[in-house]
């Protein structure tokens, strides 16, 4: 199993400054309240970001941040691996635009989207291209402006998502964090329950006086996805501790995708990991979609939370639905 492993040498993330409250969206609202938000996603703020920031701009922070981390500097770096559901511009990939703005133009590159598990599969295709030989340092960073895809009017939506970017540094190297092999799969029977219809080719823009503007969103079928969630957020770890000859109680911590403070809880109550272990960010970043889990393992690092060999399990759900999961030891 050691052989399969790769170094993540550094993580960083980056957020826009700008803070939106609860207050200020519950102004479209007059019938919800702050209470009744923060006790159905545990959600008290995200950030959104500006008119003038990308989320290339973002990615590059993270970046620099997890090189710093890491010790390196870029032009050690071979791959470029950028996992959204919204890059500035759908061709070229985002990843080439990172690549020329620090300074590699010459390094493998190219976006991969499997929405809020985009992260997780990122990492195990950048593990698998430095066990291959394919690059020997990649960069895997994600950044979701879903601000941007967000409607304000949708009670069911308009609470939930955020804005940020996370990055970590993978190496062959045989010290630092090990990243095991992640568990990836899905569920395409759940194709609906979470998606953005428009902007791809069979609906590229709206049609004028049509009401399709909608479809331009993000749209969820709330309880499905919940349901949904709950099973394969437990599946995802439990999958892991049986690949990797763990029990619930090796577990040091678990870094979720953030999707919403209920189902976290129910996945911590239904895999017997006491939620004191999860590493919550939802409160403060809301939904970043792939960025979340990237986020919350750069928050912690920064924070200090994590100890030599502690073991923490990866898990995501994410429209598709795509499921990963998978173990870093620390």
């Amino acid at each position: 199993m050691t052989a399969e492993t790769v170094c993540i040498a550094g993580v960083g993330y980056a957020v826009p400054a700008n803070i939106r409250a609860n207050s200020e969206i519950l102004k479209a609202f007059p019938d919800r309240t702050e209470e009744e938000m923060v006790r159905l996603t545990g959600i008290r703020e995200r950030r959104y970001a500006t008119v003038d920031e990308s989320a290339t701009g973002l990615a590059e922070i993270a970046v620099r941040h997890a090189l710093n981390q890491a010790g390196m500097t870029v032009d050690q770096i071979d791959g470029v691996i950028m996992a959204t559901i919204i890059p500035d511009q759908p061709v070229p990939s985002a990843a080439s635009k990172l690549a020329r703005e620090l300074g590699i133009p010459r390094a493998l590159a190219f976006d991969l989207n499997a929405a809020c598990s985009g992260w997780l599969y990122a990492l195990e295709v950048g593990r698998a291209f430095i066990r291959a030989g394919t690059a020997k340092n990649v960069i895997v960073v994600t950044a979701e402006l879903l601000s941007r895809i967000t409607n304000p009017e949708c009670k069911d939506t308009a609470f939930l998502f955020g804005d940020g970017a996370g990055a970590a540094i993978l190496t062959g190297g045989t010290g630092g964090h090990r990243l095991h092999r992640m568990g990836l799969s899905g569920d395409a029977e759940q194709f609906e329950a979470i998606q953005r219809p428009g902007g791809g080719a069979s609906m590229p823009w709206p049609v004028a006086n049509s009401g399709s503007l909608e479809h331009f969103y993000l749209q969820m079928d709330g309880a499905s996805v919940f349901k949904h969630a709950v099973v394969g957020f437990a599946e995802q770890i439990e999958q892991t501790l049986a690949r990797e000859g763990l029990k619930a109680e090796d577990i040091s911590w678990v870094v979720p995708h953030q999707a919403n403070e209920r189902i976290l809880k129910a996945v911590s109550k239904r895999v017997g990991i006491p939620y004191e272990k999860f590493v919550v960010t939802i409160a403060k970043y809301g939904n970043t979609s792939a960025a979340s889990v990237s986020m919350a393992l750069g928050w912690a690092a920064e924070e200090g939370i994590f100890a030599d060999g502690d073991k923490i399990i990866f898990c995501s759900v994410g429209a598709g639905l795509t499921f990963a999961g998978g173990l870093l030891e620390w």
